[in-house]
């Protein structure tokens, strides 16, 4: 790959196997430089998010984002390698794949998606990319259209219509018609029809349930009603507003507690944290890399009460005055925030005959179908991982793209399996940490680096494989990795060991 300047703008060229391309340089999630990201075979990989480009077309392959590249024309004369564009389109970092026009008269079938999160969008849109005509219906439980809601943790502060996935142009324009404050109650499989919380029941030829997750509360007494959840715009601003100024406890340090932590430093009076863990990010990250992202918030003044869990909300005249801990000791404060993990949304399934897991995940097989025309994504899906030879329910972000595509796919006859490497990211004072792959739990760690520092790679590793890979500060090691995992081409444990640079191995 080579990024040129054209017209002062950049274009990313790319000579592979013999063939010549170029295409925008930006990745069209975040605006990535993809220079910096990594060349797989046919594809390249951004190198903050893991996004993935068609070297060929352009088109998008890997999430998150939604847009493709926009393609030039390149021919090589002598020894000089030509690139020619059009100005308007040179200034367009993206390009929407183009869509069939809906009708009715030609195919009278109805496509119904539950949800409106990013699984839902990616299905509407790939379902029109696909040349479907029939009706295309997105119920949303939410009155706002789709959003980019982890954006939330990171800035509580976000108005909603800022952080829109498509504008409502977009849906009116591609022929997707999206209802809002539609809230599904029961889904009768055999008669082919969703009922929602209005009474309404709308009939489906084929059904996506992409419903997401709900935010876990606690069965400890002074929770409910008395403590601030995170999942919606709403939820975001109540936290950013009321936690302005005062004393406030967080419950929990994963993703979302720690994100949130991060953003109210500096704002709030102070902030404590809470959790019956050891060490922050423990079950995800390991001690060492989650002792180096608690430092992070102690040097800005965080509190971490850990190996200790919530026996009480205290609450007196109607208002909380603070957090009792099974000690008994009470941490003052006007401000509760839990972030204690989620829930698959799926209690309206519970009678409709479909295949759940205990937690209520919906088990899919690798075309994302759970059974005969019924199809679940995102959060809710329990779906078959090649990566760790089992299944798996893993609420990403990227993820959740991924699976909207390869259901609506299937959906619209076009036969596809899942063969996506699970990516995501958190960001703390403007440091990113990036993951790939999936380890629930593993024989040790493999540094390169070291995580005091706030500079390394991390391979997770089982009985010599590695099952995921985690980084601070040294992009695009992560990206590499999941393409070299996607290839099927990542070093054992063994190599790792004798030799933790990654690009040596490439």
């Amino acid at each position: 790959m080579k990024e040129v300047e054209l017209e002062e703008k950049k274009v990313l060229v790319i000579h592979q196997n013999g063939a010549w391309s170029a295409m925008g340089a930006k990745c069209t999630h975040y605006g990535a430089p993809l220079i910096k990201g990594c060349l797989g075979n046919g594809r390249v990989r951004c190198p903050w998010h893991g996004a993935c480009f068609n070297t060929t077309s352009g088109d998008i392959e890997d999430f998150p984002g939604l847009d493709s590249l926009p393609l030039f024309q390149v021919r090589v004369e002598g020894d000089d390698v030509i690139v020619k564009a059009d100005k308007a389109l040179l200034s367009n970092t993206r390009r929407t794949k183009q869509s069939v026009v809906a009708s009715v008269e030609e195919d009278k079938r109805t496509f119904l998606i539950i949800g409106g999160g990013p699984a839902s969008v990616v299905a509407a849109e790939t379902l029109r990319q696909e040349g479907f005509k029939g009706r295309v219906i997105l119920a949303c439980r939410e009155n706002v259209l789709p959003y980019d809601r982890i954006k939330l943790s990171k800035a509580p502060n976000l108005n909603a219509d800022s952080i829109l996935l498509r504008p409502a142009e977009f849906y009116s324009s591609h022929d997707i018609e999206v209802v809002l404050g539609k809230e599904a109650t029961g889904v009768d499989k055999e008669g082919k029809k969703v009922k929602f919380s209005d009474g309404e029941e709308i009939s489906y030829d084929k059904l996506l349930l992409a419903t997401g997750s709900k935010p876990r509360s606690l069965p400890v007494p002074g929770f409910e009603g008395n403590v601030l959840l995170l999942r919606d715009p709403a939820q975001a601003n109540a936290i950013a507003t009321m936690a302005e100024g005062k004393r406030v406890v967080v419950i929990g340090t994963s993703f979302i507690g720690m994100e949130v932590a991060a953003y109210l430093c500096g704002k709030a009076a102070s902030v404590s944290c809470i959790d019956i863990a050891a060490v922050p990010f423990e079950r995800v990250l390991g001690t060492r890399i989650g002792k180096m992202l608690q430092g992070m918030l102690e040097e800005k003044g965080v509190e971490f009460h850990l190996n200790a869990g919530v026996k009480e909300i205290v609450v007196e005249d109607g208002k909380v005055t603070g957090v009792m801990l099974p000690s008994g000791e009470t941490l003052s404060c006007e401000v509760v925030i839990a972030g204690v993990g989620v829930v698959p949304a799926t209690e309206f399934l519970k009678d409709s005959g479909l295949p759940l897991s205990g937690r209520g995940e919906v088990v899919v097989d690798g075309n994302m179908c759970a059974e005969g025309d019924v199809y679940a994504a995102g959060d809710i899906a329990r779906f078959p991982l090649p990566l760790i030879g089992d299944s798996a329910s893993i609420g990403h972000w990227q993820l959740a793209h991924y699976h909207g595509r390869v259901a609506a796919r299937n959906m619209g006859g076009r036969e596809e399996t899942y063969s996506s490497i699970p990516f995501f990211w958190t960001v703390l004072f403007g440091k990113s940490l990036r993951y790939c792959g999936h380890a629930l739990s593993w024989d040790d760690i493999i540094f390169d680096g070291e995580p005091e520092e706030m500079k390394f790679s991390a391979f997770f590793v089982k009985d010599d494989k590695v099952l995921a890979v985690c980084s601070l500060n040294s992009d695009p090691v992560v990206s590499q990795a999941a393409e070299l995992m996607f290839q099927g081409k990542m070093p054992s444990a063994s190599q790792l060991r004798k030799n933790p640079k990654l690009s040596s191995h490439l």
